[in-house]
């Protein structure tokens, strides 16, 4: 557990940083390609030529002896959830930045870029157990307690079920809103089926959370793994050339489960830039909707 100056030094640290990018992501991007729950009515006003007449409520013209119009607005608030895997083979990082360091800065941007525009952000924090859950809420003071949890909280369990932190999800939204699973999607167990069962009543996007030795290992004699949740001990003595497109098909496949479930999928890779990436999202995701 992090020493409470150190925790403190840091929470203040990724809310300088994010502050900064954030004007990057809202600079119309996240309004224009998150939509709310759709239009709600605001009142009725008077007729003019500019109006359509299918706008026209009869019952109120009856009444007033004049054609009045319905007005709506768009309903623009969103609940977004933040699903952040903690297994433990999120500690791994070969650079300056693990998976979970990676995930508390991607998270820390997409709540402040959420509550910039007004919308709710609520933080499930997963192992192989729900280990916490903090409801959608807006404000600073939240959005910064949700940063304090992301680099302080300690799970009970080192296992992954991304299958049951997407039921659960499912289970507590009951509102259209946006859900970011932010996970190395390293688990045991299927979740496609949870995937795509969320994504037909929620918008989802995957951020698929990689080590860059998890893209090219320099692999040159025989090595030894140990699997940071099951302790189970691997070893491997083939080649580089073998090990590394078996790497590219666990990231092909994970790919391929988000494609068949509609779902957007981002490419982190520690220790790079992550607002890049994000920013390519949500620019073809613009593309797609003009």
């Amino acid at each position: 557990m992090l020493q409470l100056a150190e925790l403190t030094r840091q929470i203040r640290l990724l809310e300088i940083r994010t502050d900064h990018l954030v004007e990057e992501i809202t600079g119309g991007a996240y309004r224009s390609v998150f939509k709310g729950r759709g239009i709600e009515f605001d009142e009725v006003r008077e007729y003019t030529t500019d109006d359509d007449v299918r706008a026209i409520d009869w019952n109120v013209s009856a009444r007033m002896g004049t054609p009045y119009v319905k007005k709506f607005v768009e309903e623009r608030e969103l609940t977004v959830m933040l699903l952040v895997d903690l297994s433990a083979s999120g500690e791994f990082g070969s650079t300056a930045k693990s998976k979970r360091q990676t995930a508390a800065e991607l998270a820390a941007l997409l709540a402040f870029s959420a509550g910039k525009n007004g919308d709710k952000v609520g933080l499930m924090l997963f192992t192989d157990k729900i280990e916490l859950y903090l409801p959608p809420r807006t404000g600073r003071t939240h959005a910064l307690r949700m940063i304090r949890e992301l680099l302080a909280f300690k799970p009970q369990h080192k296992g992954t079920d991304i299958a049951g932190a997407l039921r659960e999800t499912a289970r507590i939204m009951k509102k259209r809103g946006v859900v970011f699973l932010l996970s190395d999607l390293i688990c045991p167990g299927n979740f496609a089926n949870e995937l795509r069962l969320l994504r037909a009543k929620q918008d989802v996007v995957v951020i698929g959370l990689n080590d860059p030795l998890e893209l090219d290992f320099p692999l040159k004699n025989r090595i030894v793994f140990e699997d940071a949740e099951t302790g189970e001990v691997l070893e491997y003595a083939g080649d580089k050339e073998n090990f590394n497109q078996a790497l590219a098909e666990v990231k092909k496949e994970k790919m391929e489960v988000c494609r068949k479930a509609r779902t957007d999928f981002i490419e982190v890779v520690c220790g790079n830039d992550v607002l890049k990436p994000l920013i390519g999202f949500f620019a073809e995701r613009q593309r797609h909707i003009r």
